[in-house]
């Protein structure tokens, strides 16, 4: 049996962490987006061996355990202890991993939803399981119910599917234009002095998009947000400015990724894209993705 599950790639553009020693009641407010290009979870489960067997794969590569412990806490939860069998869960990715498009969320989401298809559960409570394996191992705080949202989210109250609240703006005629630099640690920025600056300024934003909540207003507050947060400086923040000629509204920081967004209209691209070639600066443009993420068969 193969299972296929598509999760959107989900950029945050502001957030406040709110922790909290039940994992489910740990999350994030703030809002993102969501876009068309992300993971993609294949799980293979074949019976009839001696044993019970998982193994993982990133990009076609088989990981060790301590590489995909988020994957591995899902799928022990999930693969029944007196399966006898082969289970394979291959991830795919169209984005690097680090770079703040929520690959480690996408994977353990997916991972999920493929190992519920197929052994029995909800998505409920598999959604519940991949922000539990997220915040435990430190993943991320609010990916997993931003990505179950689609479209541009905004999260109003935190915790795992079923705890938080998540809305949604409405929008007209843009795709997301990403530039990905590099790789930054959530980690290692949770646990910084800038987050006494995320949390004060991240409630303004919040409070800020909810009395004009427009995705234009979202991306002047992310900017600010970044700014404030002395998170966006800089190179990073010298090629935003330069970006921002070529724009309607403002680019901001990938929250938690050393690279770029931007909402662009069609108008908007072939601008952008010349200015970033003429800068020798990796680039690419997705559609906003709205719908759930996608779990069934896979027939080839």
């Amino acid at each position: 049996m193969l299972i296929r599950a598509f999760i959107p790639a989900h950029i945050t553009a502001f957030f406040v962490p709110v922790l909290h020693e039940e994992p489910l009641k740990a999350g994030s407010l703030g809002a993102g987006v969501n876009l068309s290009k992300g993971t993609n979870v294949f799980a293979s489960i074949e019976t009839g061996t001696l044993e019970r067997h998982v193994h993982v794969a990133f990009n076609g590569e088989p990981v060790k355990k301590e590489e995909a412990e988020i994957t591995y806490y899902v799928a022990e939860k999930l693969v029944p202890k007196d399966f006898l069998g082969e289970v394979e869960v291959w991830q795919y990715f169209d984005f690097p991993n680090g770079y703040g498009f929520g690959n480690s969320a996408g994977g353990a989401l997916g991972t999920a939803l493929t190992l519920s298809y197929a052994f029995g559960g909800t998505w409920l409570r598999a959604s519940q399981l991949a922000h539990e394996a997220e915040v435990k191992h430190k993943g991320g705080l609010g990916d997993v119910i931003g990505q179950l949202a689609g479209g541009i989210e905004v999260r109003i109250k935190p915790g795992a599917p079923g705890i938080g609240v998540t809305d949604n703006l409405f929008f007209e005629d843009y795709k997301v234009l990403v530039v990905p630099l590099g790789r930054l640690s959530t980690k290692e920025v949770l646990d910084g002095d800038v987050v006494k600056a995320i949390e004060a300024e991240g409630r303004k934003a919040l409070e800020e998009l909810l009395k004009d909540p427009k995705p234009e207003r979202m991306m002047v507050l992310a900017r600010n947000f970044a700014e404030k947060t002395g998170l966006l400086s800089g190179e990073l923040l010298e090629i935003a400015r330069e970006l921002d000629r070529a724009l309607k509204n403002p680019s901001s920081m990938i929250m938690l990724g050393k690279g770029l967004f931007a909402l662009v209209q069609e108008k908007e691209e072939e601008n952008a894209k010349n200015l970033l070639a003429d800068m020798s600066l990796p680039y690419d443009i997705a559609e906003i993705y709205t719908e759930r993420p996608k779990v069934g068969r896979w027939v080839e």
